[in-house]
Parts: structure tokens; sequence; C-alpha cells
């Protein structure tokens, strides 16, 4: 058996800055951080050589490869030509749908597990690359790219969209009391209504069309490096601030990203500690950020109507945390 460990991702500003609308007339930037919640896939030799079995939420046992419903385990088979005598199966920390970027983080850990398979090894830069022309250029997912460069290679970091298509990776040495304390004061819920991103990012892609949406995404990437600075200078009391007027941003580059309940909740947060916050993922549900100093996080966890989430930083990326000797 293989098994490898892909963490999901907290998105802090510049999100949607990622979606090749905008990179390809203005650079894109997202700051994010991966969390110790996981993707795990794991692999072994299938007793019927000549087919493949893939467990998730379905089990399908197939002979040829096309004929495999799950899109992302059929493709990264083609791509890292593996056409059978495996099966494959995953588990994650947190659902599908809740803003964390699930999908990318298992086809970045898909990818790492089967090059592990061939005993080939693939750099975080070649898997966060792959798993994006997979999942935008095969599969035509109306997604960016900043969840498979979280999921690849972790930690808390930089990603500038460059409009060749590159991808710059700067990640940020902050010292360690800064950071412990950013780590504290950042409270996540969880709000429910997990849904597919994928009908808020197409309507959203399309107003990249219009110059009032673009203009508004552009002052959400102008955001990145003001929070750069704001960390590298320790000044916390910033943050939620940035993280504020982020969001203000962000609910207007599409129609279905917040609704009056999550407006209700967050101004709820705001009255009960909080100084600023934003909805994880493209919008509608799922996860809810809050940026609370740490002698008014109580106050804040019994004011928020929703579940109350622990996490830590993550600073690994994608890592394979097992090899059996069947493979070897």
């Amino acid at each position: 058996m293989i098994i490898t460990r892909t963490p999901f991702r907290i998105s802090f500003v510049g999100g949607g800055s990622d979606l090749r609308e905008f990179y390809h007339k203005h650079q894109g930037a997202v700051l994010s951080t991966s969390i110790n919640k996981y993707m795990y896939i794991s692999s072994h030799k299938f007793f019927e050589e000549d087919k493949i079995r893939a467990k998730y939420s379905q089990t399908e046992t197939v002979e040829n490869i096309e004929d495999l419903k799950h899109d992302i385990i059929r493709e990264a088979l083609k791509m890292v030509n593996i056409r059978g005598g495996v099966e494959v199966s995953s588990i994650a920390d947190i659902p599908a749908g809740t803003g964390m970027g699930s999908s990318s983080s298992f086809t970045v850990g898909l990818l790492h597990n089967l090059y592990a398979i061939k005993r080939e090894y693939a750099s975080k830069e070649t898997l966060a690359q792959e798993a994006c022309r997979m999942e935008i250029d095969v599969l035509k997912e109306p997604i960016g790219k900043q969840d498979q460069y979280a999921a690849a290679f972790g930690g808390l970091n930089i990603f500038r969209f460059n409009s060749n298509e590159t991808v710059t990776v700067e990640p940020l040495y902050l010292k360690q009391d800064v950071c412990k304390q950013l780590e504290e004061n950042l409270v996540l819920f969880y709000i429910g209504n997990a849904r597919k991103a994928s009908d808020i990012l197409i309507e959203q892609k399309e107003n990249m069309a219009k110059a009032d949406k673009f203009t508004v995404l552009k002052q959400m990437v102008a955001l990145v490096d003001e929070l750069k600075d704001v960390l590298y200078k320790g000044n916390l009391d910033e943050f939620g601030k940035l993280l504020h007027q982020n969001w203000l941003l962000k609910q207007s580059l599409a129609s279905k990203i917040s609704n009056d309940s999550i407006s209700d909740l967050y101004n709820l947060g705001l009255k009960n500690g909080a100084t600023g916050g934003k909805l994880l993922g493209a919008g509608g549900g799922g996860f809810f950020l809050f940026y609370c100093p740490k002698e008014k996080q109580e106050k804040l966890i019994k004011a928020i109507p929703a579940r109350h989430f622990d996490f830590n930083f993550d600073n690994e990326g994608t890592k394979l945390i097992y090899f059996g000797d069947e493979w070897a």
C-alpha cells in the first residue's frame, strides 16, 4: 500500500485573481496557508491485474480506464500511464464543497500517489502544474490555480499568477511569535450548506469582462502585499481589518458569494470581538474564518451559532507517509 497525505488550505486575500480571465490581463496574487486537515489517498495492487477499482463515495471496478465515472481518478491514471491492477481509495478530514480546496488536494495527492507507484519522483512544482492542467485544461473546471499550489507546497505563501501561465511561489518567513499569534487569533466555524463552487465561479469568470468587477479584483490583489507587510512588521491588529476589506470587496464579484444569513453571521462576529473575517472558498457556505484576539474568543465562540473548528498551520504540503513492500 502507498498512502499520501495532502493538506487543505485557507486563503486570506486575493482569491479569484488566480482565474485565467484575470491574470492574463493583470498579475494575480493570493496569500494563503495550508492547515493540518488532510486528504489521504491510498493505493495498492488490485488482485485482478487487468482491472481498476476506485473507492470514494461510490465503488467502481472497470476493465477499461475510460469507463471510470470519477473524472479526476480517470484522468490521473491516464496522465501517469497506469492502466490496470490498482485500487485507489480516499478519505478526508473535511467534506467536499466547504471552501478549503478539497478537489485540488485530492488531485495533487492522487498524482503524488500514482507517481510513487511508478517509483518516479515528482516535485511539488510538477504536481501543482499537472493538477492545474488536469482540472482546468482537461476537465474544463471553472477554477483557478491557487488550490493546487497550496496543496502541493504547503505553508504560508504568496502565490503570484503570471500571464505566461507560470506561478511564482513566495514563502513568508515570519518570526515564530508572530506566526504563533496569527495561528491563535484565527477562529474557524463550519456554517454548513456545502456546495459546488462551479456555479459561483462561472458567474465570477463572466464578470471579469466587466470593468467594475475587474477593478474590484485588482484592489483585492493589492491587499496581498499590504497583508504581507503587516505580517512582517508583526502588526497583527491590522490583519483583521484587511480581511474585512477583502470580504467587502469579494461579495461584489458574484451574486451567490454571500446571502442574508451569511451577512448576519458576519456582523454578529464583528459585534462579539472579531475585527474581520471571510467565507472560505468561492462562497455560499462551508467554513467562515474570523480574526479575533485570543482574549475575546470565548465571547465570539458563544455568540456564533455554528460549529467551532480547531486547526493549526501545516508547513509540509503533500507528503508520502507510507510506502509498503508490495510496491517496492
